[in-house]
């Protein structure tokens, strides 16, 4: 700049010098024809100047132009023909290239921030106050079941008003709402948080599956429960069963010196004696049974392919479906579909279902039983059991994963229970929905 400065001033003085010698020759000495060949150097001087300065104004206006519009791209260069311009080429240089640096940074902030919330296991859903989306992760997607999403206000097609419930949610709320999906349910927590960008308001919600957290704690309360009615339980009757064992043995043995009044009553007192160790037996098996449900092995997890497992198990089971004229089909999507999961652990899950769906479509005019495995949008791997037997009541499928319950008569109630915990320490879930009298799915997704 200090350059400029010199050259303007030099140009201006020079100029003021040839206007006063024009006025000179022309009032003092009246030397017209000198004075009028003075008039060009003036006009090219004045020229000049012109020049200097709209060389200057123009290329300040491209600078700051770049500026407003954030155009970091243009680059000013050196003029050997133009060194009065370098130390403001340099200026604007060293301006834009901080500018790309401050831009740089704001990016990869963002990028950062972009990521980490992409990562996030809650899903987080920004948008205008219009209900333009701005920002939605792969979680809430994933939550949400859908692809892609440009309105709030598209969410009403998932039920319950969903979109609207977002719109209109207050600073600060949070809410508790169950969604209902084709063959699953979600229960949610809603938070909304407003907050103001750029002069226009935004709000950010956070929207977090519960169910599987609540179900989770569910199953350590039984465990627990579970726990400490098999310990009570097996302290009173271990001793009772030893004692009666002793007995049975003391009035076995002849040489023992029992006083009875007459054979009669030594046989009522062995068969009472012999039907208190068989009940306590009988007890004890019942409790060992019970403690499978607090002692699930931790699961040897290797990937393997699913047909293999389901060929294994038609082939169990193919007599048994023979006599009772039950139809199996299985169909894996594609067929060499690959589960990571214990392959012992999941045998034992899913001919679990199979039997149950056996028992089931015993009834059914044509039985059927159908699994099918494929991966979902999510790239999730599921299995699903179906059949067309009696069905399940939406009031007994809330209560079938629960530990003791059963709607068999000699069912003990632990095999669902235990194939949901199976699952969930493979960290997958398992869902039921049916159809009382028409179908009955149950779907292990793995995680």
């Amino acid at each position: 700049m200090k350059n400029f400065r010199i050259k303007g001033i030099v140009r201006i003085v020079f100029l003021l010098f040839l206007m006063f010698l024009f006025f000179f020759f022309s009032f003092v000495f009246d030397l017209q024809l000198i004075s009028l060949s003075i008039i060009p150097l003036i006009i090219y001087q004045a020229y000049l100047l012109f020049k200097l300065v709209d060389t200057t104004n123009r290329e300040l206006s491209q600078f700051l132009q770049g500026i407003i519009h954030s155009d970091f791209s243009q680059s000013f260069y050196r003029k050997s023909q133009n060194k009065s311009f370098n130390e403001l080429h340099d200026t604007f240089n060293d301006i834009i290239n901080k500018f790309q640096k401050i831009r740089i940074g704001k990016e990869e902030h963002y990028q950062y921030l972009s990521t980490v919330m992409q990562h996030v296991g809650i899903g987080l859903i920004a948008f205008k106050e219009n209900g333009d989306i701005d920002f939605i992760n792969d979680s809430a997607k994933k939550l949400l079941k859908i692809k892609y999403l440009n309105k709030v206000k598209s969410l009403n097609r998932i039920g319950k008003n969903f979109g609207d419930l977002l719109l209109n949610a207050k600073n600060g709320e949070r809410k508790t709402i169950e969604l209902n999906f084709d063959f699953d349910s979600v229960q949610m927590v809603v938070y909304a948080k407003e907050f103001k960008l750029r002069s226009e308001w935004y709000k950010l919600i956070s929207i977090q599956d519960i169910k599987g957290e609540l179900d989770e704690k569910e199953m350590e309360a039984w465990q627990k429960l579970i726990r400490v009615l098999t310990h009570e339980i097996m302290n009173s009757i271990t001793p009772i069963s030893s004692l009666a064992g002793t007995v049975t043995t003391m009035l076995d043995d002849s040489s023992n010196i029992i006083k009875v009044e007459d054979d009669e009553s030594l046989e009522d007192i062995k068969i009472a004696v012999s039907t208190i160790k068989r009940r306590s037996e009988g007890l004890i098996n019942f409790v060992d049974k019970y403690r499978s449900l607090t002692k699930i092995p931790k699961p040897n997890i290797k990937p393997f392919k699913i047909n293999l497992l389901l060929e294994r198990l038609n082939k169990l089971l193919e007599k048994e479906f023979a006599e009772k004229g039950v139809e199996i089909s299985i169909k894996i999507v594609p067929e060499e579909l690959v589960v990571k999961a214990d392959v012992d652990l999941l045998e034992q899950v899913l001919l679990n279902l199979l039997i149950n769906s056996l028992h089931a479509t015993i009834a059914a005019a044509a039985p059927q039983i159908k699994v099918v495995a494929f991966k979902d949008i999510a790239g999730k791997v599921n299995i699903q059991v179906k059949d067309n037997g009696q069905g399940i009541s939406k009031e007994v499928q809330e209560k079938i994963f629960i530990p003791f319950f059963s709607t068999k008569q000699s069912g003990s109630g632990i095999g669902l229970s235990l194939s949901r915990q199976i699952m969930r320490a493979h960290g997958g879930v398992m869902k039921v929905s049916s159809v009382p009298n028409s179908e009955t799915i149950f779907t292990l997704q793995f995680g």
